[in-house]
């Protein structure tokens, strides 16, 4: 009766341990199962933030992709602005050095013609020979001094002669620098092909001694307001480094006219063309 009493007590005590072990593990995998919930959301809140920064610093390594190429822009900008002004620095000293030798020349000339005369006058006994021959060096002189006079005057800002009328024009085609082609428009409107270059007549005030046009050089249309008389208009054509040169020396309501000069080099282009 003693073992069949410790039997059935540990019978009865063994289903109480068992629920209590069920009841345990069942708490740590509640336990285990919460702690993997929050390690995700940690994870899942790193794995935005990571992305949020990696989209941060793409940002902003393509904002300084653009300015490194805006600044690359500009400089190429900068740079050829600084050899347009070169090469600008460049022409004007070489008309200047091209106009110093033509007063060069005309000092020699003059001074030939001086002692080609006094060897005249040394060898004529007759005075009226004398006198005529006085009469020829001052003319020379005359004709000089007038000269190297037209020369000062007639330059622009690049160092080249202007011409403000048709003889002085023909003064210039004569000295062989340049090409030159003169146009005559007479009617609000009109256009005309000057060398290379197509010019509009767009309007005039005689009073004023102003004018109005607009030029087509290189498929591109330029125009010009208000502009005077014997003023030198300069524009670049098909990438030359010498610039081309309109002129116009008469104005009045209704017509203009003047001349275009362009460079030798240009010229022949044209033709070739």
């Amino acid at each position: 009766m003693d073992e069949q009493a410790n039997y059935h007590e540990t019978t009865e005590g063994s289903p109480r341990w068992m629920g209590m072990a069920v009841v345990g593990l069942a708490i740590l995998s509640l336990v285990g199962v919460g702690l993997a919930w929050n390690a995700g959301g940690h994870a899942r809140d790193a794995e935005q933030a990571l992305t949020t920064q990696s989209k941060t610093l793409q940002q902003s390594q393509d904002a300084m992709t653009q300015r490194i190429a805006q600044a690359e822009r500009t400089n190429a900008e900068l740079q050829a602005e600084m050899n347009l002004v070169g090469d600008k620095l460049k022409l004007t000293e070489n008309q200047l050095a091209t106009a110093r030798n033509q007063v060069k020349q005309s000092r020699a000339d003059y001074t030939k013609k001086l002692n080609d005369v006094q060897s005249t006058l040394a060898t004529k006994a007759s005075a009226d020979d004398v006198k005529a021959l006085g009469t020829d060096v001052n003319g020379v002189k005359t004709d000089l001094d007038s000269t190297k006079g037209n020369l000062e005057q007639l330059r622009g800002e690049h160092g080249e002669l202007i011409a403000r009328n048709h003889e002085e024009l023909e003064q210039l085609k004569r000295m062989g620098e340049r090409d030159y082609y003169e146009f005559n428009l007479t009617k609000k409107g009109q256009k005309e092909h000057v060398g290379q270059t197509m010019i509009e007549f767009r309007s005039a005030s005689g009073k004023k001694h102003q004018y109005t046009i607009a030029m087509y050089v290189d498929d591109t249309r330029l125009e010009k307001k208000n502009r005077a008389i014997n003023e030198p208009i300069y524009f670049y054509s098909n990438g030359s480094r010498q610039p081309m040169e309109l002129v116009v020396n008469q104005v009045s309501d209704k017509k203009i006219s003047g001349y275009l000069s362009a460079p030798k080099a240009i010229a022949a282009s044209a033709k070739t063309n």
